[in-house]
């Protein structure tokens, strides 16, 4: 899912023309189109993990309410310790996302912004 984000570099460098190959291409759409499929790829992957968090989350209120009636259930903590190692992965590859996102960001701003300034982000 982090294709676009992967090949950031590559994509500006063949799309987007230097100075002296300006006129051979519009760079202005270029970049709009870049970065609008750059924002939809951060958004469904932004989506996707939250979801998964949300229902780990609700997985581990469920095993912790089960193991509060069963404290002696070795498969049920064991298992309650599992998704909580789930839980915390998918939430530091959500802090993972926002660094990759701000790394694209950045690259596309430095070879986009005479061509394309994107609208301010709510």
């Amino acid at each position: 899912m982090r294709n676009i984000d992967d090949r950031i570099v590559h994509s500006l460098n063949t799309t987007v023309p230097t100075v002296s190959f300006s006129g051979k291409v519009d760079a202005t759409q270029t970049c709009k189109q870049l970065y609008e499929s750059m924002m939809e790829a951060h958004l469904t992957r932004d989506k996707a993990i939250k979801s998964c968090i949300h229902q780990t989350s609700e997985l581990v209120g469920q095993l912790r309410k089960e193991r509060a009636k069963d404290s002696d259930n070795l498969a049920l903590i064991k298992q309650l310790r599992k998704e909580q190692t789930n839980l915390k992965l998918m939430q530091t590859e959500l802090n993972v996302e926002e660094v990759v996102k701000d790394r694209s960001l950045k690259i596309f701003s430095e070879r986009c912004r005479i061509h394309y300034t994107p609208p301010k982000v709510k």
